[in-house]
């Protein structure tokens, strides 16, 4: 992702969920971005580009362990 889209992808995160929120580039992944909190890694925003359309998708996944507390 360009540098600019990438930090207004990461302000409407921010207003929408979380000021704490950042995204952080991916090595080898030029079309998705990490999210943090903090030092916690929480999901993946990947781009998409389709039919002259562009779309975000986070993905986040949560392990059975972190919600049963271990």
């Amino acid at each position: 992702m360009e540098r600019e889209e990438s930090l207004r992808l990461e302000a409407y995160l921010k207003e929408k969920l979380h000021p704490g929120l950042r995204l952080v580039a991916r090595d080898k992944a030029a079309d998705s971005m990490e999210v943090y909190l903090g030092a916690e890694f929480l999901a993946v925003v990947y781009k998409d580009e389709d039919e002259g359309e562009t779309s975000y998708q986070f993905m986040m996944t949560v392990l059975k362990e972190d919600i049963m507390g271990g």
